[in-house]
């Protein structure tokens, strides 16, 4: 299991940080999923910038990528001793993620890693291994889901309202027991333990995608510390200097503004210290994370999804047999609890899903680790709110803000990207404005994210 980067606390000493509202949406462009995706990707610098950047997890290195690539000059600060935030791998025999991780072809950030050549090999289920897909369902394993669910999974995103919550108006569509079903079975890309008191509209965009077909769901071969460290030498080779083992203080922040825009690229709870920004919140969930290493046996389930209840259970050997020495499978599971749940109650849930998907488990078993993540599993909205509504990029003197809880569209670690981008771009802007009238980034000023206006390039990340 890896952690997020966490950062000193203290107040921005001289260093006064406005809470400015959320930019306009205008400026990302929007597709049939309702997921925008930056409107640019660079904006050139005619002139050398300095663009700090802290935090080294996919946020973090796509905001460095970007500036560089826009012609700024980036260090990038990383408080522990690798760079990849959530994204590291385990190291050792059994190369974990931290909870079940999938690549989604569909998002934007597929294509911008395909255009760099930084995708590298990923790998998909196979189709045997497609057919051992099990639900649990009213205490039983199955082999189908419930009809309504898939019934309700080809309904577009755009025709669920955000203002009602998912429960409500899926039970309208296909009826009780559908919309339950559909709720749970969407948990797995939410870590949320009630995804049916959720918007509507946030839930279906991703009911749609986690069961679409073919999936979208691709897998880093080796886990995704390979894709990391793609990205990190494709940084370095623009010149990004990297500085790891790295911690920045609230102190050291101030330092670093005063001499180029700084991207946070940080959880949010780390972000709201080192700002010293209370505004600085948003709801996440709370899940206990399962990894078990079992002895092959033939017949074990591919996935289990829990529809009782939200919970799933994976085997990623299933697509990638190198995660774990040979004779043996890596298994890993996410089961949400509620704010005031123990964590024996996960763990519980996750016993049951085991031994209906993988019978004699526990004799089978030769590695287990247990951990709980709470609000550092994405932002989730409820009724009434978008990402629009999460805290702005633009954080006001020269300060951006780029993670999973931030306002910036997609699907878990998508979020992290699309708000890389665009608070890279925004930081080359802000340096270019620095350096004085004529010596800034060549793109009109008033157009291009953040600005509140549409840009007239079009978009080249839509997936």
């Amino acid at each position: 299991m890896t952690h997020p980067t966490d950062n000193a606390p203290g107040p921005l000493s001289g260093h006064p940080v406005s809470r400015a509202a959320a930019p306009d949406p205008s400026h990302h462009q929007r597709g049939e999923r309702g997921e925008g995706v930056p409107a640019m990707e660079r904006v050139q610098s005619t002139t050398p910038t300095h663009v700090h950047v802290v935090g080294g997890g996919l946020a973090g290195l796509t905001a460095a990528i970007t500036a560089a690539e826009s012609g700024a000059q980036v260090t990038l600060y990383e408080g522990h001793r690798t760079l990849g935030g959530r994204a590291r791998t385990a190291d050792g025999p059994y190369r974990t993620n931290e909870g079940p991780h999938a690549l989604y072809r569909g998002g934007p950030h597929w294509a911008w890693l395909a255009r760099r050549e930084l995708l590298g090999s990923v790998v998909s289920v196979p189709p045997r291994e497609g057919l051992r897909f099990r639900f649990r369902r009213a205490g039983e394993l199955r082999r189908v889901p419930p009809v309504a669910l898939l019934r309700l999974a080809r309904r577009a995103a755009r025709t669920a309202p955000v203002d009602a919550d998912f429960r409500s108006w899926a039970a309208g569509q296909v009826g009780d027991e559908g919309a339950r079903a559909a709720a749970h079975f969407a948990a797995t890309a939410l870590f949320h333990h009630d995804p049916g008191a959720l918007s509507a509209r946030f839930v279906q965009e991703r009911l749609r995608r986690l069961a679409s077909l073919p999936p979208e769901a691709h897998y880093p071969a080796g886990g995704w510390a390979r894709l990391v460290d793609r990205m990190a030498g494709h940084a370095r080779r623009l010149g990004v200097a990297v500085e790891t083992g790295a911690r920045v203080d609230t102190r050291t922040l101030g330092e670093l503004a005063r001499t180029g825009p700084v991207v946070v690229a940080t959880s949010l709870d780390a972000a709201r210290v080192l700002l010293d920004d209370p505004s600085l919140t948003w709801e996440s969930g709370r899940t206990i994370l399962v990894d078990l290493a079992l002895r092959t046996r033939r017949g074990d389930a591919f996935v289990v999804s829990d529809l009782d209840g939200p919970g799933w259970v994976e085997r990623f050997t299933a697509q990638d047999p190198g995660l774990a020495p040979a004779g043996e499978q890596l298994l890993q599971g996410q089961f949400p609890i509620g704010p005031d749940a123990r964590r024996a109650e996960g763990t519980a849930r996750a016993e049951e899903l085991l031994d209906l998907g993988f019978p004699g488990w526990r004799q089978r078993t030769t590695w287990r680790t247990e951990a709980l993540a709470d609000g550092r599993t994405g932002a989730v909205d409820r009724p009434g709110t978008t990402w629009r509504d999460r805290p702005s990029v633009i954080r006001g003197d020269g300060i951006f803000l780029a993670g999973d809880q931030v306002a910036a569209p997609g699907l878990l670690s998508e979020t992290s990207f699309t708000s890389g981008i665009e608070a890279a771009l925004l930081a080359v802007k802000a340096a270019g404005r620095r350096s004085g009238p004529g010596d800034g980034p060549s793109a009109e000023p008033g157009s291009g994210p953040g600005s509140g206006q549409p840009t007239t390039q079009p978009s080249p990340s839509r997936g």
